[in-house]
């Protein structure tokens, strides 16, 4: 779970190095192709709107990737989560069943069902008949 977290780190790290860069990579060439275009409004607009465009596409996608992987990872835990709790409650329902022929095969027999033994032979006296105390 550790190294988990560990790699999201490194992985949210370089993601957000990775942005920080390339909008200041498109930063510079924008500033650099305004420099060199010597005052021409009409492509300076352009140029800008270009890099504005791109600068906030890529920081989006970056943003929007790292929030549906973040569902996905949140998800996915609280799936394992309900799949061993689901588990845990088929493991209880099956000792209980397990332990449910055991009691009723006693029951059967204290009634005389299948399993009693015949008539005369118990060794318990029957509550009619009275003791004797020595």
């Amino acid at each position: 779970m550790g190294q988990d977290i560990d790699l999201e780190k490194i992985r949210a790290r370089y993601g957000l190095l990775a942005v920080v860069g390339s909008n200041i990579a498109i930063t510079a060439v924008a500033v650099f192709g305004v420099w060199q275009l010597n005052g021409d409004r009409a492509v300076i607009v352009g140029v800008l709107t270009s890099a504005f465009t791109a600068m906030a596409g890529l920081t989006t996608a970056y943003l929007g990737i790292k929030a549906v992987s973040n569902t996905a990872q949140s998800m996915s835990k609280e799936a394992g989560r309900q799949q061993d709790a689901e588990r845990q409650q088929q493991q209880d329902a099956s000792l209980q069943q397990s332990a449910r022929p055991a009691l009723e095969d006693e029951a059967v027999q204290a009634d005389g069902g299948p399993g009693a033994e015949p008539p005369g032979t118990a060794t318990v006296p029957s509550p009619s008949t009275p003791t004797t105390a020595p």
